[in-house]
């Protein structure tokens, strides 16, 4: 499934309409917005920020807890109520949601005129034409990705970084996690088409991209001949004009050292690395079936940070799963401790449909998993200042993004190490690469002033 800039031409001769996408969940999902904007361009709809004024609303779900699963029927009433309002406004549901519930979300929700899966996302122009033309709802959910993915258009919300699509899919059966059912298996998309995107990014103002899979470290193991994400890095650090690679979300099992001599000796490549753990105990990571130990797991991180003493590292880390003890969940606290993240996602576990995890035993309560995670949250803050403080006195380049949303007045960019910094600057920095010194730090931005 890759992606072009341009528009194909219409499907059908049709007045302007407009289409408003609320998106949750990851930045895969946001990258599919993109893609959806691009399709529904084809047949006339544009984009709007209010939802109250669109002919079409979507909502691109996230089905990875059970509380964003919850959000959706939430907007949904909410929005039932415009539709009740303006008669015509047709709405849709995508994503993982979408592809977990299919008809059963229809019958739910049967105000809902289109439901559509992560599969069939470049269907969702037919979806929308047979619905405005019969009146009746359209559910469409592929169980599988179509062997020949077509060319899909996009309309990115970002004039300076793109989010890129390399792999689709997961191969592992982690026990707590629904992204192989929503998502399916590993689908690689072929290196040359890949690059040929990605040179049309940077002949278009493009500054940096981020190289995006549910498993992206596993990237190329499919393809013939076999590739890995070093080999597509090493590519795309030929691309003049790509200041900064990124790339996330990866499994410590595929980030093999080829990677990160890829990382370190690209000049454009970015020295950050989102590699998620999940637990930091044997015991748990054995019953989550994530394939690896604590060891090996330290391991990885050593290879970074022999070869990369300044690379920024960040994680993915669940507590209270079930029959998790309190030691179980104290070697996680202590692993964070050891490690020194520069960041990590952290969440009470969900139970999830279609995991094994779901019907086991020792189940922890609410409340006591959210004990846990306000203590783990504590210590990540505590880690992530520390760190943060090592940058004042330094003189970062980071990519000027735009205006910070708390401070207007300010402008903000990152590091390669993913830092947000904020300083006072000038509109026509957006969009360059600049030199900051840093002159204060808090555990989740710093702060910045041009040299004098």
């Amino acid at each position: 499934m890759s992606a072009i800039n341009t528009v194909a031409p219409p499907k059908q001769a049709t007045e302007k309409k407009s289409v408003y996408i609320e998106t949750f969940g990851c930045q895969m999902n946001k990258s599919d917005s993109e893609h959806m904007l691009g399709l529904l361009d084809d047949i006339g709809y544009s984009q709007i920020d209010d939802k109250n004024d669109a002919d079409l609303m979507i909502l691109n779900t996230c089905a990875i807890r059970e509380n964003a699963e919850d959000k959706v029927f939430s907007y949904l009433g909410a929005w039932k109520k415009i539709k009740d309002r303006r008669p015509g406004t047709m709405i849709a549901v995508g994503g993982c949601v979408a592809q977990d519930e299919g008809t059963s979300l229809q019958r739910r929700v049967p105000y809902v005129d289109i439901v559509f899966g992560t599969h069939n996302l470049h269907r969702l122009p037919d979806l929308v034409l047979k619905a405005r033309a019969t009146k009746e709802s359209v559910c469409e959910v592929f169980q599988e990705l179509p062997e020949d993915l077509p060319e899909i258009p996009v309309i990115r919300q970002s004039a300076i970084s793109a989010w890129v699509s390399i792999i689709y899919g997961c191969d592992y059966n982690c026990t707590y996690c629904i992204v192989p059912f929503v998502r399916g298996r590993e689908k690689s998309r072929e290196m040359d088409v890949i690059a040929k995107e990605i040179e049309g990014l940077g002949l278009g103002g493009y500054k940096e991209v981020t190289l995006l899979g549910q498993n992206v470290t596993a990237y190329g193991h499919d393809l013939d001949p076999k590739v890995h994400l070093g080999h597509l890095i090493e590519r795309i650090g030929k691309i003049d004009q790509i200041k900064r690679i990124r790339f996330l979300t990866g499994h410590p099992r595929d980030l093999n050292p080829e990677i990160i001599d890829a990382v370190k000796n690209t000049e454009s490549a970015c020295e950050y690395f989102h590699l998620p753990i999940q637990s930091g105990d044997n015991r748990t990571l054995r019953r989550m079936a994530r394939g690896y130990t604590v060891d090996f797991y330290k391991r990885c991180i050593d290879q970074i940070r022999t070869k990369m003493p300044n690379a920024a590292i960040s994680t993915d880390i669940i507590v209270g799963f079930p029959g998790e003890t309190e030691q179980e969940f104290m070697n996680s606290i202590n692993l964070i401790e050891e490690l020194q993240f520069d960041a990590a996602n952290t969440a009470a576990y969900s139970p999830r449909p279609h995991t094994p995890a779901a019907d086991w035993e020792g189940q922890l309560s609410q409340e006591e998993k959210f004990e846990r995670l306000r203590f783990m949250n504590s210590v990540v803050t505590d880690v992530a200042h520390k760190i943060n403080k090592r940058y004042i006195g330094r003189r970062e380049q980071i990519l000027v993004e735009g205006r910070s949303d708390r401070h207007p007045e300010r402008f903000m960019g990152r590091t390669g190490t993913n830092k947000i910094v904020n300083f006072e600057g000038q509109e026509s920095m957006i969009g360059q690469l600049v030199d900051v010194e840093i002159t204060t730090a808090n555990p989740w931005a710093l702060r910045g002033k041009l040299p004098e």
